[in-house]
């Protein structure tokens, strides 16, 4: 509800964008990130994640928020949330004017990029490249850790007491026959 709260006062009080342009049916398969000051939501980010590369869009931070460093803070988190997944390559849609605002975190626009529009703002692609990380969530890694809540793999888990509780449903029963 807080992400869509601050979407709406953005995108749809602000910027005029149609209600079915903003809201698709994009959010139920993303994951969101809300920025706070104080206890206070005051912007919100939306990440999707594909074979090969995660997709950071929907940066949205409320009118009296925006001399702040909070989209900093988010794009920063996002990032990171997406490096511990494993992903190289992030991609995202910026419009023109903000060019230079995702290229200080080492987005470019790239070769074959295209420019698009839509909600009637102009738009260009831009990437992100980078190494993978050496502590990258992975297949052979701790399995109690991939069982986490999402972001919070470097803390134990609830699941993760029940690595020390011996087997009393195996799910073979010996001498079955």
């Amino acid at each position: 509800m807080r992400v869509i709260a601050i979407r709406s006062a953005v995108y749809i009080g602000e910027q005029q964008c149609p209600y079915l342009e903003e809201f698709d049916g994009k959010d139920f398969s993303s994951t969101h990130l809300l920025g706070y000051i104080g206890n206070e939501p005051v912007a919100c980010l939306r990440i999707r994640y594909f074979a090969d590369f995660a997709k950071i869009e929907r940066l949205a931070v409320r009118k009296e928020f925006r001399k702040q460093r909070i989209a900093l803070q988010l794009v920063e988190a996002a990032i990171e949330l997406c490096h511990a997944k494993g992903y190289q390559r992030l991609y995202g849609h910026a419009q023109k004017r903000l060019v230079k605002f995702w290229s200080q975190f080492g987005f470019t626009t790239f070769d074959g990029g295209q420019e698009l529009v839509f909600s009637d703002f102009d738009y260009v692609e831009m990437q992100m490249i980078s190494e993978r990380r050496p502590n990258a969530i992975t297949i052979g890694i701790d399995p109690y850790l991939i069982i986490r809540p999402e972001g919070q793999w470097h803390r134990p888990g609830v699941l993760d007491k029940s690595r020390t509780r011996p087997v009393t449903q195996p799910s073979i029963q010996r001498g079955a026959a």
